[in-house]
């Protein structure tokens, strides 16, 4: 296999450092401005310095809240939806956690019976351990996406670095299984930190959230997650379902295939097409 663009370095520095720049958001570059402005204040009147504390700790707090939200787009640009101009009557499925050995076929099995087509944001681990259902997911006219490494439950916490280190780790091993590198990124569980934003316009990766989710790791009845994504349901919707870690239903199948099941014959009832975020957004538009 010829050596795919994601397992080389990241951008160039200064396209890097522009493209970072133009993915900082007004938020994040008033938190920076107001921490160098404490900064100075302090040394000016050292007296006040319990005030200048509490200013600095409520601009972390927001900074946490931010990043804990996982459809803001305070700390960064967050696709939440498909852009009007190119939502038409599509709908796009995701998938994380992912492959799974026993899920995740049963995800594409019930995708190429109904016609419908999603993106799979997979973990690295997973990736390297079943590489052939990575195979597989494109094979079917699936895309895969990046969902970092190792999916730890501290990625929020982490460092510029860890984070550049954990993306560009991810991208080589997905690059390499599917083929062609990953050009979104969500992160587990969809908590950030300010540094995320930087880190993905350096790896040339778009950040991704969603419109609704069902829940599926942790609720075990179909019939209420199939509500929740389908309530006011509407065309550039991005609707958010697990391969991996789903729950399980009380007869012990993924409730995630039970509700996809349903759900992609009623996408069809409404005139929606499900589609994966390349077919929405082709390489080199930029909506």
């Amino acid at each position: 296999m010829s050596r795919s663009r994601s397992s080389l370095p990241d951008r160039p520095a200064g396209l890097a450092e522009n493209a970072a720049r133009r993915h900082r958001s007004p938020f994040v570059r008033f938190s920076v401005w107001l921490h160098a402005a404490l900064a100075a204040a302090l040394l000016l009147f050292p007296e006040r310095w319990s005030w200048f504390l509490a200013v600095f700790l409520a601009d972390q707090l927001l900074l946490t809240l931010a990043g804990l939200w996982p459809r803001s787009s305070l700390l960064g640009p967050n696709l939440v939806r498909l852009p009007s101009a190119a939502a038409g009557e599509l709908v796009v499925l995701t998938f994380d956690d992912g492959p799974d050995p026993e899920v995740t076929p049963k995800i594409l099995d019930l995708l190429e019976e109904h016609g419908a087509k999603a993106s799979f944001f997979c973990v690295g681990e997973q990736a390297q351990r079943h590489p052939e259902i990575l195979r597989e997911i494109v094979r079917r006219g699936h895309s895969v996406e990046n969902h970092s490494f190792r999916h730890s439950n501290f990625f929020a916490f982490s460092s510029l670095g860890a984070l550049r280190r954990e993306i560009r780790r991810a991208q080589s091993v997905l690059a390499e299984g599917a083929g062609t590198p990953p050009r979104f990124f969500r992160a587990p569980m969809g908590f950030r930190n300010p540094f995320l934003a930087p880190a993905l316009a350096r790896a040339g990766l778009r950040y991704v959230s969603w419109t609704r989710r069902g829940f599926d790791t942790v609720c075990r009845t179909p019939e209420v997650i199939l509500r929740r994504l389908i309530r006011n349901l509407a065309a550039g919707d991005i609707l958010l379902l697990h391969d991996g870690s789903t729950a399980r239903t009380p007869a012990g199948e993924p409730v995630s295939a039970e509700v996809l099941s349903s759900l992609l014959p009623i996408l069809r009832a409404r005139g929606l097409r499900a589609v994966s975020l390349p077919m929405a957004i082709p390489e080199g538009k930029d909506f």
